[in-house]
């Protein structure tokens, strides 16, 4: 039988659950973050479901759980949610009271309370948690090495732009030589460098700094998502990561009986790349008009065939859950397959292109003082 997302209503709001669809999951992954971060989350539910499923009541289950806590505010995070749920509050209402989690969350822990699945449904957000952060891993790890070499690539390159070339371009003037073409360009950039860097610099820092202030801006999102997709490689890869969000979250909500049309609302909302948002409104908008999920999906080409194919089959067999559950299978393996093969292939490339910059560097700078040992010679 289909769990009605429309017979679930908040304490904190008058408005039904189809109203309040407005503010779902915003849980990517933060640097630095001074609330209860994604890792927690994730050993959080791990945990709950674990105690939940040996029996235990909810309110014991927080119990040990804030025992086994090792920070001062954790603790008393979750020990506010314990005495509310003492006091007769349903735990996701408790939860989503801390403002540290998501609509999406509070739905699904709602949907497992009225089901009788809270277990279960902790295990699937732990699990979905789980595999955010691993994807997070797997492109820091793809990402730091060719970032630290490029970064001290391009101190490199500043700096004898800014102190070496000079230098050498005294001496040349000194003894009136005509200097080859490359040495040229060389040195006009090393002239850039000087007057212009410390403004490149603050472009640079400005531009951090507005992208930070701009992040929930949808248009400036909306630009910088498109553009990442039309990167080479690295737009593919994208996609995949974000897809994996997409089958997982639907896996989750399908399994908890939510009709597919409210878990393609609640997905539009939850992920935050805009490119899959505004593919999803058009799905739901189609489904609404009376098509079919494979239908509506075949309209973006964000959606390969792969998942148009298998989702026609989760229609004719009405395995919704499991096929849904094994495109996320294969798109995390595939995340995982190209995050290797991406960083087996940036470094590299880099470590090339930084020694072909510094080679370029030396002959600009070289070839004009074998010119002035000949012509002393």
């Amino acid at each position: 039988m289909a769990f009605k997302l429309d017979n679930i209503s908040a304490n904190n709001s008058d408005k039904s659950v189809g109203n309040s669809i407005e503010k779902l999951l915003k849980t990517e992954i933060t640097f630095f973050s001074s609330g209860f971060s994604n890792k927690k989350k994730q050993a959080f539910y791990l945990e709950l479901s674990v105690l939940l499923k040996a029996g235990i009541t909810i309110k014991e289950a927080l119990g040990l759980i804030i025992e086994s806590l090792k920070k001062e505010k954790d603790k008393q995070l979750l020990s506010g949610v314990l005495q509310q749920v003492i006091n007769g509050k349903p735990f996701s209402e408790a939860l989503y009271a801390t403002k540290q989690f998501s609509e999406y969350e509070y739905f699904s822990l709602k949907i497992g309370e009225e089901t009788g699945t809270t277990a279960r449904v902790s295990k699937e957000l732990g699990i979905f948690y789980e595999r955010k952060n691993e994807q997070k891993r797997i492109i820091i790890a793809a990402l730091t090495y060719p970032s630290i070499v490029l970064s001290t690539a391009v101190l490199v390159v500043i700096f004898m732009l800014s102190y070496v070339v000079p230098m050498f371009q005294d001496i040349f003037k000194q003894n009136n030589m005509e200097l080859p073409y490359l040495t040229r360009v060389i040195v006009k950039l090393s002239e850039i460098t000087k007057s212009y860097g410390l403004i490149l610099f603050l472009s640079i820092l400005l531009f951090f700094m507005v992208s930070r202030f701009l992040k929930d801006n949808y248009a400036y999102r909306k630009n910088i998502h498109l553009l990442m997709l039309k990167i080479p490689v690295v737009g593919r890869f994208i996609s995949k990561i974000y897809l994996a969000q997409f089958t997982q979250a639907v896996t989750l909500l399908t399994s908890s009986k939510v009709p597919i049309l409210n878990s393609i609302q609640m997905v539009t909302k939850m992920i935050r790349f805009v490119p899959l948002q505004e593919a999803l409104t058009q799905v739901e908008a189609n489904i609404m008009k009376g098509e079919s999920l494979s239908e509506s999906l075949k309209n973006n080409k964000l959606f390969d065939n792969r998942i148009i194919s298998l989702v026609k089959v989760a229609e004719e067999t009405n395995q919704t859950e499991y096929i849904f559950n094994q495109l996320n299978e294969q798109y995390n393996q595939e995340v995982m397959q190209q995050s290797k093969v991406l960083s087996t292939v940036l470094e590299p490339f880099i470590i090339l292109f930084v020694g072909v910059l510094v080679a370029v560097l030396l002959v600009a700078m070289y070839l004009p003082m074998f010119q002035l040992s000949s012509a002393i010679g």
